[in-house]
């Protein structure tokens, strides 16, 4: 039975977010936003290891408490300038536990309202999946393209298309393979994609939001709030 470990790339500065804390690092109900992406694959049965790859020149980490994350965590200092480099070092980091067939999920700092349901349906989904895949969800809103003076260029039939999420969860060995160069690609199923597989789209929610600009950390307070007190 293949093992499933988790990879968090952390060492980016969230530019768009703005301030000088990284949006990883921003409060959110209580604890830093990212320690609510950690939790969820730390305390998740299945995975047996998380990573969670952060810069080395970060120095907010070591201002929190993370102990309550548990024995599953490991932090490594070795983030890359993109998202795929970090990748790539959080998997030579995790050459030493992880065999070609294991699962690896990459997942977004900045995504703090993954369910425990959302990560078991990933798995069961993909468990017998020879390639892997995503989570995602179908496009609801009208796509517009923009030409050079922002007008209106043409609207894009949306069907078909899906927005993608994180966690993204391929095998050890594919990953390392489509990852070895460095890419251009913005996530995991993009570099997959570019070495002529076609990784599965499973359903995930809108509540699995990703934190870009502040008015999302509030809306995520929302989302995790709720979930407390409906005792999810």
């Amino acid at each position: 039975m293949p093992n499933y470990y988790a990879i968090v790339p952390a060492a980016g500065s969230g530019s768009r977010f703005g301030g000088e804390t990284p949006k990883q690092y921003q409060m959110l109900a209580g604890q830093p936003l990212i320690y609510h992406s950690l939790a969820v694959l730390c305390h998740h049965p299945r995975i047996e290891r998380v990573w969670v790859v952060l810069s080395p020149e970060d120095r907010w980490w070591r201002q929190h408490d993370w102990t309550s994350l548990g024995y599953k965590l490991e932090t490594i200092y070795c983030g890359g300038a993109t998202r795929s480099a970090s990748v790539r070092n959080g998997l030579d980091a995790a050459a030493t536990a992880a065999d070609d067939e294991d699962w690896v999920l990459v997942h977004d700092a900045a995504r703090p309202c993954l369910s425990q349901a959302m990560l078991t349906a990933l798995c069961d989904e993909l468990a017998d999946d020879p390639i892997g895949g995503l989570l995602a969800v179908p496009v609801a809103d009208t796509l517009k393209r923009a030409d050079a003076s922002e007008r209106v260029a043409g609207t894009e039939p949306r069907d078909g298309l899906w927005q993608a999420q994180t966690p993204q969860m391929f095998r050890y060995g594919l990953l390392a393979r489509v990852l070895v160069e460095p890419l251009a690609s913005t996530d995991e199923a993009s570099a997959v994609e570019a070495a002529g597989f076609r990784p599965k789209l499973v359903q995930g929610d809108a509540s699995n939001l990703k934190v870009t600009y502040p008015v999302d950390l509030r809306l995520a307070e929302l989302i995790l709030l709720a979930r407390m007190q409906g005792g999810q």
